[in-house]
């Protein structure tokens, strides 16, 4: 756990230098290595990643590349804690900036 959460806080330093899609994945990156920890956090990287898709994507097309990239996380989810991480997603949508509902 301690080379993760030092990995982690590189990656999220690394972030601030940063703008755009790459800052949003650098950030993606720490919050997997640094919090993992800590059950509360799960939601971080996930909520970072659909936020670097949607910069990454084309002008007007953000919106798409986010709800996509979404789906793709949740067809990730094991079956056996599936229900619980779409439950926490509605539960803290509005701390994670709106990117698991519209």
């Amino acid at each position: 756990m301690m080379r993760a959460r030092t990995a982690g806080g590189r990656a999220m330093g690394a972030a601030r230098d940063l703008r755009g899609a790459a800052r949003h994945a650098a950030y993606a990156a720490g919050q997997a290595g640094a919090v993992a920890h800590v059950a509360a956090h799960e939601l971080g990287a996930a909520a970072y990643a659909i936020k670097a898709a949607r910069a990454a994507a084309p002008p007007g097309e953000g919106d798409v590349a986010g709800r996509l990239e979404c789906r793709w996380q949740r067809d990730q989810l094991p079956e056996t804690i599936r229900e619980l991480v779409l439950d926490d997603q509605r539960l803290r949508n509005d701390i994670c900036w709106s990117v698991f509902e519209p």
